[in-house]
């Protein structure tokens, strides 16, 4: 007798519409057993290479690994992509990205949008689903991180228009960690860091209904202990000597400018052996773990 597992899908008998043709059914022994590639701890070397090299032409410069991911749309984790957008001085880039908002980070450079003015160190959220213009006044290189592979996932538009742009400039973020500076924390809080919000998802903490974005700090030969939890995080390390990070008991070492996965569930924990002030931004679907109670946070030490 064949055991239910080892079932192949099974089709309609006789369908009599095109509707009833589209029917598959699977069971209660094969439907769940679904093998899908991991998330890869990767790093992008070369796409930080490319888009930083004097040479480089204006334009989008994606850390995709869709192809060891096996989505068939660009992604560096199953629901996120992060790029580097390089923008030579005087030329702008228009970009369309079919995401729910479009996190930006001014790695150098300055330059504008339609709303204001940023520069090296500033941070900003702009709506996603409708163009979007970067003016270059000098030579810039930016770092773009989108929720496009979960609206590709789900075939679904983003409405334009949303979220209204928010921007966080650099003066006003090393504020913030002066405040941090001045406080003390309790063993459970997960090391020193700015979590960035707006007016709009005050109350929720997320930058975007699916994203948290969270400005990360070190102190020098300082770590922050070993822990996991059930979101992908995209890392990107601003500055910091003799650092790396363990992932799932694999060392990954940093280089600044460079864009780090830490795939969900996967322990892991961060390592400054240097002198100085290590930083590093953080993007996960944390969102959407938060909302779906499946965040899971927990310290392994």
């Amino acid at each position: 007798m064949t055991d239910m597992a080892d079932l192949p899908v099974q089709l309609p008998e006789a369908p009599r519409s095109a509707a009833a043709a589209r029917a598959r059914f699977f069971n209660s022994g094969n439907a769940f057993n679904i093998k899908l590639p991991p998330v890869r701890p990767s790093g992008f070397p070369e796409v930080l290479a490319s888009a930083s090299a004097p040479e480089a032409s204006t334009g989008l410069y994606a850390c995709d690994q869709s192809a060891a991911l096996g989505c068939s749309f660009p992604a560096t984790t199953p629901l996120m992509l992060a790029r580097y957008a390089r923008i030579r001085a005087g030329e702008a880039l228009t970009v369309e990205l079919a995401a729910t908002g479009v996190i930006v980070h001014a790695l150098r450079g300055r330059g504008d949008t339609t709303d204001f003015t940023w520069s090296a160190g500033d941070i900003f959220l702009l709506p996603g689903g409708q163009p979007v213009r970067f003016q270059a006044l000098e030579d810039t290189l930016l770092w773009v991180v989108t929720d496009e592979p979960l609206l590709a996932l789900e075939g679904a538009r983003p409405t334009p228009g949303t979220p209204l742009p928010v921007h966080y400039p650099a003066t006003e973020i090393e504020r913030q960690l002066a405040i941090l500076g001045t406080t003390t924390r309790k063993d459970a809080t997960s090391g020193m860091a700015v979590i960035f919000s707006s007016e709009g998802l005050e109350e929720a903490r997320n930058i975007t209904p699916l994203l948290t974005l969270s400005l990360n700090t070190l102190p020098p030969h300082g770590e922050q202990r070993a822990h996991w939890h059930n979101s992908a995080a995209i890392t990107l390390v601003l500055q910091g000597e003799a650092c790396h990070s363990m992932i799932a008991g694999e060392p990954v070492p940093w280089q600044a400018g460079a864009t780090l996965v830490t795939p969900p569930g996967d322990p892991h924990s961060h390592h400054n052996a240097g002198p100085v002030q290590a930083r590093f931004l953080i993007v996960q679907d944390g969102g959407l773990h938060y909302h779906a109670r499946t965040m899971d946070f927990t310290f392994l030490e």
